[in-house]
Protein backbone atom coordinates (compact mmCIF):
# COMPACT_ATOMS: atom_id res chain seq x y z
CA UNK A 1 0.00 0.00 0.00
CA UNK A 2 2.44 2.40 1.12
CA UNK A 3 4.54 1.47 -2.57
CA UNK A 4 1.47 1.97 -4.14
CA UNK A 5 0.70 5.64 -2.83
CA UNK A 6 4.75 6.23 -3.36
CA UNK A 7 4.23 5.85 -7.27
CA UNK A 8 1.39 7.48 -7.27
CA UNK A 9 2.82 10.63 -5.66
CA UNK A 10 6.14 10.58 -7.86
CA UNK A 11 3.84 10.28 -10.99
CA UNK A 12 1.93 13.28 -9.64
CA UNK A 13 5.13 15.10 -8.71
CA UNK A 14 6.35 14.44 -12.51
CA UNK A 15 2.94 15.73 -13.83
CA UNK A 16 3.32 18.88 -12.67
CA UNK A 17 7.22 18.94 -13.23
CA UNK A 18 6.13 18.60 -16.56
CA UNK A 19 3.73 21.17 -16.57
CA UNK A 20 5.91 23.88 -15.09
CA UNK A 21 9.06 22.85 -17.85
CA UNK A 22 6.22 23.27 -20.25
CA UNK A 23 4.76 26.95 -18.71
CA UNK A 24 8.84 28.33 -18.47
CA UNK A 25 10.41 26.78 -21.37
CA UNK A 26 7.51 27.26 -24.13
CA UNK A 27 7.52 31.22 -23.96
CA UNK A 28 11.22 31.25 -24.21
CA UNK A 29 10.89 28.79 -27.54
CA UNK A 30 8.10 31.42 -29.00
CA UNK A 31 10.21 34.41 -28.39
CA UNK A 32 12.95 32.80 -30.49
CA UNK A 33 11.18 31.50 -33.12
CA UNK A 34 9.81 35.00 -33.22
CA UNK A 35 12.76 36.86 -33.49
CA UNK A 36 13.14 35.34 -36.57
CA UNK A 37 10.13 36.43 -38.18
CA UNK A 38 8.38 39.43 -40.44
CA UNK A 39 6.26 42.16 -38.60
CA UNK A 40 3.52 40.85 -41.01
CA UNK A 41 4.35 37.24 -39.31
CA UNK A 42 4.06 38.56 -35.93
CA UNK A 43 0.74 39.61 -36.24
CA UNK A 44 -1.02 37.33 -38.63
CA UNK A 45 0.76 34.02 -38.09
CA UNK A 46 1.83 34.03 -34.30
CA UNK A 47 1.95 30.50 -34.05
CA UNK A 48 3.38 29.17 -37.21
CA UNK A 49 7.16 29.02 -37.59
CA UNK A 50 9.10 31.96 -39.98
CA UNK A 51 8.48 31.02 -44.32
CA UNK A 52 12.68 32.42 -43.94
CA UNK A 53 14.98 33.29 -41.08
CA UNK A 54 15.48 37.10 -40.51
CA UNK A 55 18.65 37.36 -39.89
CA UNK A 56 18.63 41.09 -40.47
CA UNK A 57 15.89 41.80 -37.52
CA UNK A 58 19.53 40.83 -35.52
CA UNK A 59 21.03 43.66 -37.07
CA UNK A 60 18.54 46.35 -37.08
CA UNK A 61 18.17 45.22 -33.15
CA UNK A 62 22.56 45.32 -32.46
CA UNK A 63 22.49 49.07 -34.66
CA UNK A 64 19.29 50.90 -34.79
CA UNK A 65 18.10 49.99 -31.16
CA UNK A 66 21.43 50.53 -29.52
CA UNK A 67 21.29 46.61 -28.12
CA UNK A 68 25.28 46.84 -28.94
CA UNK A 69 25.40 50.00 -26.65
CA UNK A 70 23.11 49.02 -23.76
CA UNK A 71 25.29 45.28 -23.86
CA UNK A 72 28.42 47.49 -23.43
CA UNK A 73 27.34 49.72 -20.51
CA UNK A 74 25.58 46.49 -18.90
CA UNK A 75 29.25 45.20 -19.02
CA UNK A 76 30.64 48.06 -17.65
CA UNK A 77 28.81 47.65 -14.93
CA UNK A 78 28.02 43.90 -14.20
CA UNK A 79 31.71 42.88 -14.24
CA UNK A 80 33.12 45.12 -11.93
CA UNK A 81 29.72 44.98 -9.81
CA UNK A 82 30.79 40.91 -9.84
CA UNK A 83 34.23 40.87 -8.84
CA UNK A 84 34.37 43.44 -5.88
CA UNK A 85 30.87 41.58 -4.67
CA UNK A 86 32.93 38.27 -4.20
CA UNK A 87 36.07 39.39 -3.24
CA UNK A 88 34.60 41.43 0.17
CA UNK A 89 31.76 39.23 0.42
CA UNK A 90 34.41 36.22 0.43
CA UNK A 91 36.71 38.37 3.21
CA UNK A 92 34.03 38.83 5.39
CA UNK A 93 32.25 35.15 4.90
CA UNK A 94 36.05 33.69 5.62
CA UNK A 95 36.40 36.37 8.75
CA UNK A 96 32.87 35.40 10.41
CA UNK A 97 33.27 31.83 9.69
CA UNK A 98 36.88 31.23 11.21
CA UNK A 99 37.18 34.17 13.82
CA UNK A 100 35.38 34.65 17.33
CA UNK A 101 35.73 38.07 18.37
CA UNK A 102 32.71 40.29 19.94
CA UNK A 103 30.31 41.29 17.64
CA UNK A 104 30.41 38.68 15.46
CA UNK A 105 27.17 37.30 15.76
CA UNK A 106 25.59 40.66 15.61
CA UNK A 107 27.59 41.59 12.44
CA UNK A 108 26.71 38.00 10.88
CA UNK A 109 22.83 39.05 11.22
CA UNK A 110 22.95 42.61 10.55
CA UNK A 111 23.99 41.15 7.26
CA UNK A 112 20.62 38.48 7.47
CA UNK A 113 18.99 42.08 8.31
CA UNK A 114 19.64 42.88 4.53
CA UNK A 115 18.30 40.12 3.22
CA UNK A 116 15.14 41.13 5.05
CA UNK A 117 14.74 44.83 2.83
CA UNK A 118 13.09 45.47 0.00
CA UNK A 119 14.93 47.23 -2.29
CA UNK A 120 11.29 49.47 -3.04
CA UNK A 121 11.65 50.56 0.67
CA UNK A 122 14.92 52.36 0.17
CA UNK A 123 14.37 53.95 -3.37
CA UNK A 124 13.89 57.30 -2.10
CA UNK A 125 16.59 57.30 0.52
CA UNK A 126 18.83 55.86 -2.29
CA UNK A 127 17.91 58.07 -4.82
CA UNK A 128 18.77 61.16 -2.21
CA UNK A 129 22.23 59.09 -0.96
CA UNK A 130 23.42 58.90 -4.53
CA UNK A 131 22.69 62.20 -5.74
CA UNK A 132 24.19 63.89 -2.73
CA UNK A 133 27.36 61.88 -3.39
CA UNK A 134 27.11 63.41 -6.82
CA UNK A 135 27.43 59.55 -8.10
CA UNK A 136 24.31 59.88 -10.11
CA UNK A 137 23.62 59.02 -13.59
CA UNK A 138 26.87 57.68 -13.43
CA UNK A 139 28.03 54.04 -13.75
CA UNK A 140 30.30 53.66 -10.29
CA UNK A 141 27.11 54.62 -8.69
CA UNK A 142 25.26 52.08 -10.15
CA UNK A 143 28.38 49.53 -8.90
CA UNK A 144 28.39 51.07 -5.91
CA UNK A 145 24.87 49.93 -5.19
CA UNK A 146 24.85 46.88 -7.35
CA UNK A 147 27.49 45.80 -4.93
CA UNK A 148 25.52 46.82 -1.64
CA UNK A 149 22.40 45.16 -2.43
CA UNK A 150 24.35 42.23 -3.54
CA UNK A 151 26.21 41.78 -0.34
CA UNK A 152 24.13 40.58 2.15
CA UNK A 153 23.03 36.52 1.08
CA UNK A 154 26.01 36.00 -1.17
CA UNK A 155 28.14 37.14 3.16
CA UNK A 156 25.33 34.72 4.09
CA UNK A 157 25.74 31.78 1.74
CA UNK A 158 29.97 32.10 1.81
CA UNK A 159 29.76 32.27 5.63
CA UNK A 160 28.60 28.50 5.52
CA UNK A 161 30.35 27.37 2.84
CA UNK A 162 33.69 28.78 4.97
CA UNK A 163 32.60 26.80 7.61
CA UNK A 164 32.79 23.41 6.18
CA UNK A 165 36.32 23.54 5.02
CA UNK A 166 38.94 21.80 6.96
CA UNK A 167 40.60 24.14 9.33
CA UNK A 168 43.55 22.34 9.98
CA UNK A 169 44.63 23.79 6.16
CA UNK A 170 44.81 27.06 7.60
CA UNK A 171 46.37 26.02 10.33
CA UNK A 172 49.19 24.17 8.71
CA UNK A 173 49.42 27.58 6.38
CA UNK A 174 49.93 29.54 9.55
CA UNK A 175 52.96 27.37 11.00
CA UNK A 176 54.36 27.44 7.70
CA UNK A 177 55.20 30.74 8.51
CA UNK A 178 52.36 32.24 5.98
CA UNK A 179 50.33 35.47 7.47
CA UNK A 180 46.42 35.77 7.96
CA UNK A 181 46.20 37.23 4.61
CA UNK A 182 48.65 34.37 2.27
CA UNK A 183 46.30 31.79 4.15
CA UNK A 184 43.18 33.02 3.46
CA UNK A 185 44.02 34.09 -0.71
CA UNK A 186 46.14 30.86 -1.05
CA UNK A 187 44.50 28.25 0.27
CA UNK A 188 41.07 29.13 1.59
CA UNK A 189 39.72 31.12 -1.47
CA UNK A 190 40.71 28.41 -3.78
CA UNK A 191 39.25 25.42 -1.82
CA UNK A 192 36.11 27.98 -1.75
CA UNK A 193 35.85 28.45 -5.40
CA UNK A 194 32.63 26.27 -5.87
CA UNK A 195 30.97 28.37 -3.32
CA UNK A 196 31.86 31.80 -5.06
CA UNK A 197 31.03 29.89 -8.90
CA UNK A 198 27.80 29.52 -7.45
CA UNK A 199 27.65 33.26 -6.15
CA UNK A 200 29.28 34.42 -9.28
CA UNK A 201 26.32 33.19 -11.30
CA UNK A 202 23.76 33.96 -9.01
CA UNK A 203 24.93 37.32 -8.87
CA UNK A 204 25.65 37.65 -12.68
CA UNK A 205 21.67 36.72 -13.46
CA UNK A 206 20.50 39.10 -11.29
CA UNK A 207 22.66 42.15 -12.01
CA UNK A 208 22.25 41.25 -15.35
CA UNK A 209 18.12 41.43 -15.72
CA UNK A 210 18.01 44.42 -12.98
CA UNK A 211 15.71 47.39 -13.47
CA UNK A 212 14.51 49.06 -10.56
CA UNK A 213 17.91 50.16 -9.78
CA UNK A 214 19.00 51.21 -12.76
CA UNK A 215 15.97 52.94 -13.67
CA UNK A 216 15.97 55.18 -10.32
CA UNK A 217 19.82 55.81 -10.69
CA UNK A 218 20.25 56.40 -14.58
CA UNK A 219 18.49 58.60 -16.87
CA UNK A 220 21.24 59.11 -19.75
CA UNK A 221 19.88 57.20 -22.40
CA UNK A 222 23.36 56.71 -23.74
CA UNK A 223 24.02 55.06 -20.28
CA UNK A 224 20.95 52.74 -20.03
CA UNK A 225 21.94 49.01 -19.35
CA UNK A 226 20.02 46.06 -20.96
CA UNK A 227 17.03 45.83 -19.25
CA UNK A 228 16.29 49.94 -19.44
CA UNK A 229 17.14 49.72 -22.92
CA UNK A 230 14.36 47.13 -23.46
CA UNK A 231 11.86 48.84 -21.75
CA UNK A 232 12.85 52.21 -23.69
CA UNK A 233 12.62 50.04 -27.33
CA UNK A 234 9.10 48.80 -25.99
CA UNK A 235 7.73 52.34 -25.46
CA UNK A 236 9.25 53.51 -29.70
CA UNK A 237 7.69 50.46 -30.85
CA UNK A 238 4.29 51.93 -30.32
CA UNK A 239 5.26 54.76 -32.58
CA UNK A 240 8.07 52.82 -34.89
CA UNK A 241 6.15 49.48 -35.02
CA UNK A 242 9.27 47.35 -35.50
CA UNK A 243 8.38 44.40 -33.25
CA UNK A 244 10.31 41.93 -34.99
CA UNK A 245 13.46 44.03 -33.83
CA UNK A 246 12.87 43.95 -30.64
CA UNK A 247 12.10 40.13 -30.27
CA UNK A 248 15.30 39.90 -31.68
CA UNK A 249 16.89 42.15 -28.63
CA UNK A 250 14.95 40.10 -26.23
CA UNK A 251 16.72 36.84 -27.96
CA UNK A 252 19.93 38.48 -27.50
CA UNK A 253 19.63 39.71 -24.18
CA UNK A 254 18.44 36.33 -22.85
CA UNK A 255 21.16 34.28 -25.12
CA UNK A 256 24.05 35.24 -22.35
CA UNK A 257 22.37 34.61 -19.26
CA UNK A 258 21.30 31.00 -20.65
CA UNK A 259 24.92 30.45 -22.01
CA UNK A 260 26.35 30.72 -18.90
CA UNK A 261 23.48 28.92 -16.34
CA UNK A 262 24.08 25.66 -19.27
CA UNK A 263 27.89 25.82 -18.78
CA UNK A 264 27.88 25.96 -14.92
CA UNK A 265 24.80 24.81 -14.08
CA UNK A 266 26.69 21.58 -12.12
CA UNK A 267 28.88 24.03 -10.21
CA UNK A 268 25.51 25.48 -9.16
CA UNK A 269 23.79 23.09 -7.93
CA UNK A 270 27.05 21.19 -6.12
CA UNK A 271 27.85 24.58 -4.96
CA UNK A 272 24.83 25.48 -3.59
CA UNK A 273 23.63 21.68 -2.32
CA UNK A 274 27.15 22.02 -0.15
CA UNK A 275 26.26 25.27 1.24
CA UNK A 276 22.97 24.19 2.37
CA UNK A 277 23.42 20.84 3.90
CA UNK A 278 26.65 21.78 5.21
CA UNK A 279 26.31 25.61 6.18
Amino acid sequence: MINQENRWSAALSQIILIFWSIAVIFPMIWMIVSSFKTDQELFFSPWALPKALQWDNFARAWTNAHVGDFFVSTLIVVIPSLIFTLIFSAMAAYVLARFKFPGRNFLFYLFLAGMLFPVFLALMPLFSLVNSLGLLNTYFGLILVYIAYSLPFTVFFLTGFFKTLPGELQEAAIIDGANQYQAFFLVMLPLASPGLISMGIFNFLGMWNQYVLPLVLISDEHKYVLSQGLAFMLFKQFYQNDWSALFAALTLVMVPTLIVYIIFQRQIQSGMTTGALKG
